[in-house]
């Protein structure tokens, strides 16, 4: 039941923000919760993206800046944005050139808050 909960999340911020086109929340740590996914190998993102956070939050404390909201990063061929959800989680978001980047941040916040809910919520069940 919860992964279907946190794919419904994922499904609408695909539909929501024009140029998202992939998904998965992961752990901290980089374990695969659930994922959005067609063409990338999702554990390999919520990999990758765990490592993202963790230098984002560590520089964000070096440099003073305050709590990790997100990490950008623009390649030729588009956007991965990683997200802290809570101090337990992430949200990798993969998208095309075409992406708002301001939109989007609009929509993940709430949708971060309810994923983080969630999960908080069946961590305490388990």
């Amino acid at each position: 039941m919860q992964n279907a909960l946190l794919l419904t999340e994922l499904h609408a911020l695909r539909d929501q923000v024009t140029g998202v086109m992939e998904s998965a929340v992961a752990t901290v740590d980089g374990l695969l919760v659930a994922a959005d996914t067609d063409g990338v190998q999702p554990e390999v993102v919520s990999a990758l993206a765990a490592a993202t956070l963790g230098l984002g939050k560590r520089t964000g404390h070096e440099v003073g800046m305050g709590e990790l909201r997100e990490v950008v990063i623009r390649c030729r061929g588009g956007y991965v944005v990683v997200y802290a959800v809570g101090q337990i989680a992430l949200l990798a978001v993969l998208a095309d050139e075409g992406l708002d980047v301001s939109r989007l941040h609009i929509e993940s916040r709430p949708a971060v808050e309810r994923l983080n809910t969630l999960l908080t919520q069946a961590q305490s069940r388990n």
